[in-house]
């Protein structure tokens, strides 16, 4: 008798120990052991060359999901895009920060209501940190609703939110708004509350512990959760022929591939911001080779190829949300 009920508790707690080492990846029925990805592009919007880095690099590439940057003036060429192609997996890059030295945007909600957000230009900070310096958390939560609500008057009804240079997570009040207005809103808001294996690395123990919490209050709310978050994108070395797309895209390959090698099994969004840079977005950022480095990483066949050989499942943000539905 004794020794069966301790074979009963011995399987009642390994069945305890699998449900807690399930990743969110398994909690939405993707298979055990397995990668799930996320190919995101973010900054959509923000430039005509940001739109067409998107486009091509998922028409003529493996990039499958990306977000738009509300306030900047490239919005409604991309919405018309979307209109055509309903089954884009796009979301919003909630922006609170403007980052460019000569091209530069305000908070659609202007400064009279939100003025913490808001710089000598009339502008949004150039850093997250000002914006945690100056505003506060009900100006925030405002700008947020504000740019969901112009995407749904222009028609455009988002897969997730997620957040431009990760302001939103820069102090705990701005996470919880960003959050709730997910929530209340049924859109799946990007999180890393798995087991946060390359995200936090950066922070402490005490940290991941609570990325866990939060992760667990957004599936409770209903929502899907990342395991992780992969958003350390690549430098090009020094003497690099920068004219020389081969070599770009073989130097952005072969860093993506292996972080991509280095990620546990589990449900994870992989950032990168695929553009296609014209004459004139040397004038907005100094980074467009990077950017193009990224683009053309997404239209790789041999990143296709590693992808497939490395048994990578590739998911939306459309997709998580419609198997999140189905979880009780």
């Amino acid at each position: 008798m004794i020794k069966k009920t301790i074979l009963i508790l011995l399987v009642l707690f390994s069945g305890i120990l699998n449900a807690q080492d399930m990743t969110y990846a398994e909690k939405l029925g993707f298979p055990k052991g397995k990668k799930v990805l996320i190919l995101h592009v973010d900054d959509v919007g923000m430039s005509w060359d940001s739109n067409q880095g998107f486009i091509q690099a998922s028409e003529n590439g493996v990039a499958n999901s990306c977000s738009v940057m509300m306030p900047c003036p490239w919005v409604p060429d991309f919405v018309h895009y979307l209109k055509k192609h309903p089954n884009v997996d796009a979301g919003l890059h909630l922006t609170l920060t403007s980052e460019w030295n000569n091209y530069r945007w305000p908070p659609l909600m202007g400064q009279a209501q939100v003025p913490g957000l808001v710089d000598a230009e009339g502008a949004m900070h150039h850093e997250a940190e000002d914006v945690v310096k100056f505003a506060t958390a009900d100006e925030v939560e405002k700008e947020i609703r504000a740019q969901l609500a112009r995407a749904k008057t222009m028609g455009f009804n988002p897969t997730h939110l997620d957040s431009h240079m990760g302001t939103v997570f820069m102090s705990p009040e701005f996470l919880q708004r960003y959050i709730k207005v997910g929530i209340e809103n049924k859109i799946p808001v990007m999180f890393p509350g798995g087991h946060a294996t390359v995200i936090g690395a950066q922070y402490s123990e005490e940290d991941k512990k609570k990325f866990r919490e939060a992760g667990k209050m957004i599936w409770a709310g209903g929502l899907p959760v990342l395991d992780d978050l992969q958003s350390q994108g690549f430098s090009i070395p020094k003497n690099t022929d920068v004219s020389n797309e081969k070599e770009i895209q073989r130097i952005a390959t072969e860093y993506y591939s292996a972080r991509i090698k280095e990620l546990k099994p589990g449900l994870t969004m992989v950032i990168v911001h695929c553009t296609a840079p014209s004459e004139i977005f040397r004038y907005i950022s100094g980074s467009g080779n990077v950017r193009k480095g990224d683009m053309l990483t997404m239209m790789n066949p041999d990143f296709k190829k590693f992808l497939e050989t490395e048994g990578v499942i590739l998911t939306t943000w459309r997709e998580l949300k419609e198997r999140r539905d189905k979880v009780k």
